[in-house]
C-alpha cells in the first residue's frame, strides 16, 4: 500500500500563485486569509490614515495586505499578510524594495477582523508578530468597534469608539479617533 505524500508549500510556490493575494503560508500549508466587506472598508480607511500622516511625517513605509511578510526565526518558510505592515523608514533600505515578501518585522501590525475570523487564529498571529520583533499590534474588531492594542512588553490595552487611538513611540504624533476608523452607521 502506498502512502500519500502532500507536498508542503514555499514561500517562492506562494510568490508564484497569481492570485494568491488573500493566503497566507503556515508550516507548509496555504492558510485563506478571510475577509467581509465591513473588514475590507476599515481596512482602507485605517491604512489612508496611517500613510497620510506616515507621508506627511516621512516617517514610515505603509503596506497593504497583498504584501507578506517572512521575519520570523522560528520559521523562515511562514509568510503572514498582516491588513496593514508599517515599518519605520530608518529601518527600511532600497533592497527591500526588491523582496518578494517583507524580511524584517514591521513596527506596526494591523489586523481587521472579519466575520470569518477565529479568536485562537488571531491570538496566534498576536503571538507571532511579537515573538518576531513587531513593536505594536492593532487588532482592529469592526463589529464591536473597539481596538485591542498589543505592545512588545506584553501590555494589552482596549480601546472603544469614543476614545483615541495613537502611534505611541512606534509613530509618534499619530493620533485619530477610533470611530473614525468605522464607518458611519
Amino acid at each position: 500500500m502506498s502512502t500519500l505524500q502532500i507536498k508542503a508549500h514555499t514561500p517562492a510556490d506562494l510568490l508564484a500563485m497569481p492570485d494568491a493575494t488573500g493566503v497566507e503560508l503556515v508550516d507548509g500549508n496555504l492558510v485563506e486569509k478571510p475577509v467581509s466587506v465591513l473588514s475590507s472598508i476599515v481596512e482602507i480607511r485605517t491604512s489612508r490614515r496611517l500613510d497620510a500622516f506616515c507621508e506627511a511625517h516621512n516617517l514610515a513605509i505603509v503596506m497593504s495586505s497583498t504584501n507578506g511578510i517572512r521575519c520570523f526565526p522560528d520559521d523562515p518558510n511562514r509568510v503572514r499578510k498582516p491588513d496593514i505592515s508599517v515599518v519605520r523608514r530608518e529601518r527600511f533600505s532600497p533592497e527591500h524594495l526588491a523582496e518578494g515578501f517583507l524580511s524584517i518585522a514591521p513596527d506596526l501590525a494591523v489586523e481587521v477582523v472579519s466575520s470569518h475570523d477565529e479568536v485562537a487564529d488571531l491570538n496566534e498571529k498576536v503571538e507571532e508578530y511579537l515573538a518576531a520583533g513587531v513593536l505594536l499590534v492593532w487588532i482592529i474588531d469592526p463589529e464591536n468597534e473597539i481596538v485591542h492594542i498589543h505592545r512588545k512588553d506584553g501590555s494589552v490595552t482596549k480601546l472603544y469608539k469614543t476614545d483615541g487611538l495613537s502611534g505611541e513611540d512606534v509613530l509618534p504624533g499619530f493620533t485619530c479617533k477610533v470611530a473614525e476608523l468605522f464607518p458611519a452607521s
